[in-house]
């Protein structure tokens, strides 16, 4: 017997800190384990599947991404699935909206845009509130020199250096939209610290750790570990080594998803 399927597009946003990642394995909480088994309560074991527009690291949140779901059999009543979709999701997870699709559209292979935001602040020791939303990094940076390496990143370049364990067939040229490091202006709240500073990137798809090597190297940059000659060698893909400074997952946030028409 051939079931119908139906075809849903889910925007969705989660807190990371407590998970090990997006993608399901056993032994551990992951954000897909958590929608998996909220979905097999409301929709009461009818059949279903889900994809998503990209897989996050352990402790990595999502301000704003894409869920595709598929459903066997029945279709859904939006607006009543979305609120008992919301009651019985974790706290640290929130649908944001649902329509409908089509067969034809495929949220991995479609076109789309990520924005990425890093938050870290330096020098002196943060309230513990902090550690979901930032890496404190106490000592003092030349942030100023951060900001002219982060500008390195922006255009066409071979992130070879810039991409986790890659092997020969590992396609790692790329084009970065926009890099800059600023102030922090985005997330407030009363213990955080007097000042923050957030990395802030965009481009159309990133190799796994890609960001948060790149935060890696301009730390090094900012304790003069490397130089701003050295960091731009690297870029371009005129020096190939390999990075060894990951910075901290917790300040990584998957702050939006872009769908390109």
């Amino acid at each position: 017997m051939q079931y119908k399927r139906f075809y849903y597009l889910i925007q969705l946003q989660y807190l990371g800190f407590r998970y090990h990642g997006w993608q399901k394995q056993p032994d551990v909480l992951t954000v897909e384990h958590m929608l998996h088994k909220t979905l097999n309560f409301i929709l009461e074991n009818q059949r279903f599947k889900v994809l998503a527009a990209g897989r996050t690291d352990a402790m990595v949140s999502a301000n704003q991404t894409y869920i595709e779901l598929f459903i066997y059999e029945d279709e859904l009543d939006l607006e009543t699935f979305l609120e008992q979709f919301n009651k019985n999701l974790p706290q640290d997870i929130r649908a944001l909206s649902i329509e409908e699709t089509t067969a034809d559209f495929n949220i991995i292979q479609h076109p789309k845009i990520k924005e990425y935001f890093y938050f870290f602040c330096v020098k002196e020791k943060m309230h513990p509130f902090c550690a979901p939303f930032m890496v404190n990094l106490q000592e003092d940076l030349d942030i100023e020199l951060m900001k002219l390496g982060a500008k390195l990143f922006e255009g066409e370049h071979d992130f070879y250096s810039f991409t986790f364990r890659p092997n020969p067939e590992t396609k790692t040229e790329g084009n970065i939209e926009r890099c800059e490091l600023t102030e922090n202006d985005i997330y407030t709240a009363n213990f955080f610290p007097n000042q923050s500073f957030v990395l802030k990137v965009v481009g159309e798809g990133f190799k796994r750790q890609q960001i948060r090597l790149m935060m890696g190297a301009l730390i090094d940059l900012g304790r003069h570990k490397i130089s701003l000659e050295e960091l731009e060698k690297t870029i371009d893909g005129s020096h190939k080594i390999k990075l060894e400074h990951i910075a901290q997952a917790s300040g990584l946030i998957l702050n939006k998803v872009s769908l390109k028409l």
